[in-house]
């Protein structure tokens, strides 16, 4: 029985920690091309985020280009792309699973800091949900432990009536 409940707690740890797990925040310098590689699970998933240069009214004047941003698909298709900016957010469909390529690219000759954040949606169909006779075994524990929990309950019934009537026989 701690089998089933361990296989069970681990299948939901599972499903909260793939619901958690595919998000990257993260601050990297930009001299010139940076960088970040992140791995989809499944085709049609949905990739967004954000990203900002920090501190950038600070050293840019009205000549500054900005930055590029790129993301790149598995195959090396560029699937978004943004060209001149300080920031923005961006959201697109994984036309395939695979290890996917954001890349920032710095024209200007001064370093720039920037934050970003990614995050890989999953909604899950039909095929990736448990099955009835997943969950068969499940439910025998479940019933087993009802049960159980029932004959607990009327043998504490039991107990209590029992020791009621002795307290009133002398």
């Amino acid at each position: 029985m701690a089998k089933i409940w361990g296989k069970m707690w681990a299948l939901m740890g599972l499903l909260l920690f793939n619901s958690m797990c595919n998000v990257s925040s993260l601050s990297v310098n930009v001299n010139n091309i940076e960088c970040v590689y992140e791995y989809v699970l499944y085709e049609g998933d949905t990739i967004s985020g954000n990203f900002v240069v920090v501190d950038h009214d600070i050293f840019w004047g009205s000549d500054h280009p900005g930055i590029d941003f790129t993301v790149t698909s598995p195959l090396g298709n560029t699937v978004h792309e943004l060209k001149g900016t300080s920031g923005d957010k961006f959201e697109v469909k994984a036309p395939r699973s695979g290890m996917y390529k954001f890349c920032f690219h710095n024209p200007h000759s001064a370093p720039e800091t920037v934050s970003f954040h990614i995050h890989i949606g999953h909604i899950p169909t039909q095929h990736d949900l448990a099955k009835d006779e997943h969950l068969d075994p499940i439910n025998v524990k479940i019933a087993e432990l009802r049960e159980a929990l029932e004959s607990v309950t009327s043998e504490q019934k039991y107990l209590k009536a029992r020791d009621t009537r002795h307290r009133h026989s002398k």
